[in-house]
């Protein structure tokens, strides 16, 4: 494997196997290179070690981010979410009332609307 600057446009479009093959392939060179390190080698393959762990870095982030697209299909019609695929906001915002709750009244006031509605009172016009 070169260990040139890897694109993620491509690894889009990969099965999960195939980017844990390359991750495996990615961590032997960087094992390797590592080794050359100690060992005192060229400093032209030293530069690829920080593009090697970059490179390993992308394809896990493509791996985590299609296991969360994964998960928010599965919970999309679902009650309940798990608390990293609900929406953050605030903490305010998140135990702020619904619409709903806030629309509900209780039975005593419901009562008083009945019985006590709000008086309408006609104004004459003067000419």
């Amino acid at each position: 494997m070169s260990s040139a600057k890897l694109k993620t446009g491509p690894l889009w479009k990969k099965s999960k196997d195939d980017l844990i093959k390359q991750i495996d392939e990615l961590k032997s060179e960087l094992g390797q290179l590592r080794v050359q390190k100690i060992t005192g080698g060229a400093t032209s393959k030293l530069n690829k070690i920080r593009d090697l762990r970059k490179s390993i870095a992308k394809i896990l982030t493509i791996i985590n981010a299609n296991q969360r697209a994964q998960l928010r299909v599965f919970y999309k019609n679902k009650k309940y979410k798990p608390l990293d695929l609900r929406p953050k906001k605030t903490r305010a915002m998140r135990r702020a009332l619904t619409t709903h709750e806030a629309g509900l009244r209780t039975q005593r006031q419901k009562k008083r609307k009945t019985h006590f509605p709000e008086r309408k009172f006609a104004v004459k016009a003067e000419a």
